[in-house]
């Protein structure tokens, strides 16, 4: 089996492709840095540029399918500007494959594409699973609905899609719990707002096999990418002091304060969203990370 996987190089696309080399899937690559292409047998790289429409058709030699991770970070200041690049990030990096696919024969049988669960509305007593049709009027509730609705533009070619929301990606190598766990570590730790909001996290190694297990299993639809227990901001924050034994006494930092330091991003750290990951657990697939406690112990 050969995929096309576009993000490739990310803190989610580089589990990824560690994964797929363990199964001996062999990995296509899409880059905008002509530097980071290398060319084996099993990871072959290609040039494209979304922004100028360019792509290296060559990429989908002998691919059977997509794993779409292409997006720019979230996890910075939402100037206006910025927010044009998150959105389009998204959104010109799918309408750049698909209109490709449409000019070339080719042998894709399936799309395996990355979303989010900021397309949930923040609540603190819904528990929301994929058939919810609520979407957040946040900013990022609605970049997620723009680019979910560019990824089913793949169905227009009789490509089964696949959907996976990703929640709070818990990894050592980057992202969110490394920005967590700084003032943890200095002793001034402390929960968000009120600390009620639900955090739905992940372990990044549940993810990548989740990722591999809904393509090996051609499983189309949506999927939460999501453990089977979300904690509260406060649970998250004392498991995290617990593991790495720091003591906890700073009060609560207030939401008006973080909103003055991150701006609009700082809805981040308040939305509460409890989610599901029922629907993958019923197709069969078992997390080897259940409880946020033994992830937290494998990561710090």
């Amino acid at each position: 089996m050969r995929v096309l996987i576009t993000g490739a190089t990310g803190l989610v696309g580089s589990e990824i492709v560690k994964l797929c080399h363990e199964k001996e899937i062999k990995v296509n690559y899409l880059t905008t840095s002509k530097s980071k292409i290398v060319q084996k047998e099993n990871y072959k790289g290609f040039y494209w540029n979304p922004k100028t429409k360019e792509i290296d058709a060559n990429c989908f030699d002998g691919v059977d399918a997509i794993i779409n991770l292409a997006g720019a970070t979230i996890s910075k200041r939402w100037t206006s500007s910025y927010k044009k690049v998150i959105l389009s990030s998204r959104t010109e990096t799918i309408t750049l494959l698909i209109s490709t696919l449409k000019s070339i024969k080719h042998t894709v049988k399936h799309v395996v594409s990355a979303s989010a669960i900021g397309i949930y509305p923040d609540s603190l007593t819904k528990y929301y699973d994929q058939s919810s049709s609520e979407i957040s009027t946040s900013f990022l509730g609605q970049v997620v609905s723009v680019w979910e609705q560019a990824i089913d533009g793949f169905e227009a070619l009789n490509i089964p899609v696949s959907k996976i929301r990703i929640g709070l990606v818990l990894s050592n190598k980057g992202g969110a719990l490394k920005e967590m766990v700084k003032p943890i570590k200095l002793g001034v730790g402390s929960a968000f707002g009120s600390g009620k909001q639900w955090q739905s996290w992940i372990h990044i190694q549940d993810l990548a096999n989740l990722f591999l297990y809904v393509l090996e299993h051609k499983l189309p639809g949506v999927y939460n990418g999501v453990a089977p227990n979300p904690v509260s901001n406060t649970e998250l924050t004392k498991a995290a002091a617990n593991v790495l034994s720091r003591p906890l006494f700073m009060p609560n930092i207030p939401k008006g304060l973080m909103k003055l330091v991150l701006g609009e991003m700082h809805i981040l750290l308040f939305e509460s969203q409890r989610v599901s990951s029922k629907n993958i657990v019923n197709k069969g697939f078992s997390f080897k990370y259940n409880y946020l406690e033994p992830a937290l112990q494998d990561l710090l």
